[in-house]
């Protein structure tokens, strides 16, 4: 394996690794928006990679459904008809995040054996495969919450999930880069306030959806009759985190700052920035974030729909990578 070819299946695989990674947290949304989350209540790490196939197997997993929270007290009387259609996101949830495992793993293992993988990126490739292997544990840990006496999972669990799931993407985003254009350090300035926003108001977004608070107060810019819903505040500390309205303010305000913010910082790079990569993504980005806002509030106004709440999630994701290539390209380490 020479040094170009090489080069060339890295970059082959992490572009692959990070498609798979993106369509995955696409996935996992379009999972919660149907409500087919809690549908798999037994989590098989090895045995769970083939669906069922028998008519036996079908009835033993929709048996085993059938003493769920979720079914008692939300879908009683669900046919097995209409259980496969649940069943199947959460089982390609699951069944996706297995393939990203192997698809990641078993290069991983074949370049450190033949010695291909450049030590400026392997701590990077160990932390992501920890951070991966562990986003597994961290997916049916959520899933439990639902299982036990509220048929609902916890935003809390949800919100870490999500969160490890765009660290991983963050990382494998950032080691491709560090490999194809030089090593580049996150640095305490605008590019990381702005991030740091991002993430933010994503994470938020995983609250207002693990309390499926987008389905109140479906209105802009007020909420019901005021400014403020009337029922702000009322769980005290804790209420950004438990109250859904609070949870949709908090959402659609820290959506609006992060619009601002993102414009500003767009129009700073496509005016000061000398290199026109970031200029153009800079152009890109303050395109998408006006999109990303104004869908934000038509899938509000309609009370959330699947297509409309899926097409959010792939707005925030898209910035969110346009906006770590651009971080990476302006803090580039120069070597005189």
């Amino acid at each position: 394996m020479n040094s170009i070819s090489n080069q060339t299946y890295i970059k082959t695989w992490l572009y692959t690794s990070i498609a798979m990674v993106v369509l995955m947290i696409l996935i996992g949304g379009i999972t919660r928006l149907t409500d087919s989350g809690l549908s798999m209540v037994e989590w098989r790490p090895i045995w769970g990679f083939l669906p069922p196939i028998t008519d036996e197997e079908w009835k033993r997993v929709f048996s085993l459904y059938m003493t769920s929270p979720e079914y008692i007290l939300k879908n009683q009387g669900m046919s097995i008809i209409e259980f496969k259609k649940i069943f199947f996101w959460e089982y390609f949830h699951r069944l996706w995040g297995r393939l990203i495992g192997i698809v990641f793993i078993i290069p991983l293992i074949i370049f450190y054996l033949f010695n291909k993988i450049p030590n400026s990126i392997l701590l990077k490739l160990l932390i992501i495969l920890f951070l991966g292997s562990l986003q597994a544990i961290i997916g049916w840990w959520m899933v439990k919450s639902g299982l036990v006496n509220d048929p609902t999972v916890s935003q809390y669990r949800l919100a870490v999930h999500l969160s490890n799931a765009l660290l991983i993407l963050f990382l494998l985003i950032w080691t491709l880069l560090e490999f194809k254009n030089g090593h580049s350090k996150v640095k305490l300035d605008f590019s990381l306030i702005i991030f740091c926003l991002l993430f933010t108001t994503i994470i938020a977004g995983a609250f207002v959806a693990g309390m499926d608070a987008g389905l109140m107060y479906n209105e802009y810019p007020l909420m019901g009759y005021s400014f403020i819903p009337e029922n702000y505040g009322e769980n005290g500390f804790l209420d950004p985190f438990e109250n859904p309205a609070s949870a949709q303010f908090h959402h659609r305000h820290i959506a609006l700052f992060t619009t601002i913010g993102v414009l500003i910082y767009c129009y700073k790079n496509h005016t000061q920035s000398s290199d026109g990569l970031v200029k153009k993504y800079s152009l890109f980005m303050s395109a998408i974030v006006c999109f990303q806002f104004l869908l934000g509030i038509f899938t509000l106004v309609n009370m959330v729909p699947i297509y409309l709440g899926a097409l959010h999630q792939t707005g925030a994701v898209i910035l969110f990578i346009f906006l770590t290539i651009i971080m990476h390209r302006l803090n580039i380490v120069k070597i005189n």
